[in-house]
Order: structure tokens, then sequence, then C-alpha cells
């Protein structure tokens, strides 16, 4: 019989809680036992409850996430969830099992929860294969100082500008800090394709295509010569 994975999620953003608490309901071998807003609420639930894991923040106001890390029980495991790359070794020092930089995709915290089983096979003997790959339909992308939620069936394509992506739905464009390749790493692959180093389209919102270029939503989009191959040869075996 398998064991449950218990864990709490500590974030003072409302927005990075929700997201966590969504993804992780997706997952049968983990069960939340509280969302906290800080750690001195997160320190309350640990001393009444069995914890394995902490969705850990790392910058909180009044008590960081790193200092409530080096506070508690070296038993219960930590999973750091933040907005800050600077702080990643100091989280790895701490014995992490991973830092996950938001906005975090279901996949991305799939991986997380595998590695933390990975990690404790002894107890855990049969909750790894519990996390069967239940995709999520969404993504979250941070906006104007917001997480957005889109849906992957709204996107029409998505380009890149450096460092940002313009992501283009029916009647918007968001526009979010990311490149594309990580980008494309978070998309299902069954549902996108990759077709310019600056362009990744919606397989179902393709209207036309030639061996030059590629029609969404009425605009034509270059198929660049190191991806022609490969996307010719999927579009033509669709």
């Amino acid at each position: 019989m398998s064991k449950t994975i218990q864990c709490i999620i500590v974030d003072d953003e409302p927005i990075a809680r929700e997201i966590l608490e969504d993804h992780l309901q997706k997952i049968e071998a983990v069960k939340i036992i509280a969302s906290c807003k800080n750690a001195m609420e997160a320190f309350n639930i640990i001393s009444s409850n069995k914890i394995d894991v902490i969705f850990l923040d790392i910058n909180m106001p009044e008590i960081s996430g790193l200092s409530f890390a080096k506070s508690i029980n070296k038993n219960i495991k930590i999973i750091f969830t933040t907005a800050y790359r600077e702080y990643a070794v100091d989280g790895f020092d701490l014995k992490a099992v991973d830092y996950l930089l938001k906005p975090i995709s279901f996949e991305r915290l799939l991986q997380a929860v595998n590695k933390f089983l990975n990690e404790n096979t002894t107890i855990y003997t049969e909750s790894k294969n519990e996390l069967t790959s239940k995709k999520s339909d969404f993504i979250f992308v941070r906006s104007d100082r917001k997480m957005i939620k889109i849906n992957f069936s709204d996107i029409n394509y998505i380009e890149s500008l450096g460092d940002y992506l313009k992501i283009y739905l029916p009647n918007k464009t968001i526009i979010t800090r990311e490149t594309i390749s990580n980008m494309e790493a978070k998309l299902p692959k069954k549902d996108f394709l990759r077709i310019h180093r600056s362009y990744i389209l919606s397989i179902a919102k393709i209207e036309s295509f030639t061996n030059e270029f590629v029609e969404v939503n009425k605009k034509a989009i270059p198929i660049s010569r190191s991806y022609k191959k490969s996307v010719l040869q999927r579009l033509e075996n669709m």
C-alpha cells in the first residue's frame, strides 16, 4: 500500500499559493495539509502535523524562506518555489529536494515530486506509480505583475522577442519575460509546433501552409531553413 505525501505550501502571494494548490491537487499521491501565507503559520502547522514536504517561497516578509528552512526538523524536505534565481545556491546548500522558478508549470512540479520520491523510495514504495501524467490544459505566465492563466486551446502562436515572448490569443496579446526554448518545453508537443527560432504555433490553428510559411489567424509565419525538413514532414503526415 502506498503512503500519501503530506505537504504544506508557504508563500505570501495568494496567486502563487493557488497555482501550487491547483497543480498539487492533480497528483493523487500528494495531500495538501495547509496553505500558509507566512512562516509563523507554517510553524504552527508543522508542530501539530506530520509533514513530509514543504513547498517554500524564499522572499517573504519577517522570516525568509531560507531562515525558516534552517530552523525546522531536517526530516521535513524542502522544495523551494521562487521568482529569484540568485538564491539557488543557498537553497541547495540547505539540501533542498528541488528549486523551482516561478511561473511553475505542472510538468516541472511533477518532476520535483518525482525527485522527492526517488530519494525516499524505501518509504514511499508505490506512490511514484501514482504520479500518472495528468497534464494540465493551461499554463500560468507572469505579465503586468500578475500571474495570468492561459488555456493551451486559446493560443494561436507565440513570437520571441529576445528574452520576452508575445503570446497571441484570439482577442488579445500577452507579453511575458521568458525564452522561447523554456516555453517550448512547457507546451504539449502533440499540440504545438516550433517552425522558426522565433515562432511556435498551435497545430489546431493552422489554416494553410506552403514550403515557406504557415498561415495562422490570417498571418503568414515563416518556416526557417533549419526547421523546414522536420516541420514539413510533420505537417504532411497529419
